[in-house]
């Protein structure tokens, strides 16, 4: 009999597990020289067996702040996989070296309020004058769905980029007796949304966000990673949206956690280890 549990493959989507850790340096200095060097060797294994699992990634951080130390960003479809590697990271570094101050599971999902194509030919009309049954209007429209296609796909099946600064918090909408986001006409939902994603994309080439969704699986509803080369864009795309009523009537958000994506070798440098 195989002892091998079944995988537990979502119905759609990959799961996103944000790890986060501090370096209890007394417990590390207690190895010796040989011991320190293997357990680097065996961290550096486990990264390179990880990101070889099909459609898995791994991203390696360094942490800005004291709040943590380093960080790990891991996308695996198979949930028994995410729970493994998390297992295996965990004590990679020896018992007691990393210690876990921070973590959050999630997963990848396409967004509730994606523009539909009646909705896009709508604006193709009103927007750009253009008229159904045209070779204009209909070349438009077929842009559009190639577009949506892309998006769809790499919101639910994301390929992680190489960008150096990695911004990640959690949010959740309010339920307030003043303002409550789940008692909002879809519709309603829908516009304050677009509105926000105009925002958004005038980042477009600064920032790369991703949004997973966690109702049910974590303490708040929606994890937000932003990918960045400049910590000002960080600073100034979050800082807008907070005026748009989306953020400043609905949203509450936790803690940010800021690191730098750094390949194994240097983070050990900048880790003093």
């Amino acid at each position: 009999m195989d002892p091998t549990p079944a995988p537990l493959i979502p119905q759609e989507g990959w799961h996103c597990l944000h790890l986060f850790y501090r370096i209890e340096y007394g417990q590390w200095q207690l190895l010796n020289a040989a011991e320190q060097r293997a357990a680097k060797i065996a961290l550096s294994t486990l990264v390179q067996e990880t990101r070889a699992l099909e459609n898995t990634q791994l991203l390696t951080l360094s942490q800005v702040t004291p709040k943590a130390d380093l960080g790990f960003m891991l996308i695996t479809p198979d949930l028994q996989a995410a729970n493994r590697i998390e297992k295996q990271l965990t004590l990679s570094l020896g018992a007691d070296v990393l210690v876990p101050v921070y973590s959050y599971l999630s997963l990848t999902e396409e967004s509730e309020y994606t523009t539909t194509e009646e909705q896009w030919a709508q604006t193709l009309e009103i927007e750009q004058q253009l008229k159904r049954n045209t070779a204009e209007f209909d070349a438009a429209m077929q842009t559009f769905r190639e577009r949506m296609k892309h998006y769809r796909h790499e919101r639910t099946y994301p390929t992680l980029p190489d960008w150096p600064i990695v911004c990640f918090y959690n949010m959740t909408k309010r339920r307030g007796e003043t303002h409550n986001w789940y008692s909002l006409p879809y519709e309603d939902r829908r516009k304050l949304m677009s509105g926000h994603a105009r925002v958004g994309r005038q980042y477009a080439g600064k920032i790369k966000q991703l949004i997973t969704g966690s109702t049910g699986l974590d303490d708040a509803e929606w994890g937000v990673t932003l990918f960045a080369h400049d910590t000002f864009q960080i600073k100034a795309i979050v800082y807008e949206m907070r005026f748009d009523e989306v953020s400043a009537a609905y949203a509450d958000f936790g803690e940010f956690y800021l690191g730098i994506q750094l390949p194994l070798d240097e983070l050990f440098r900048r880790l003093q280890l």
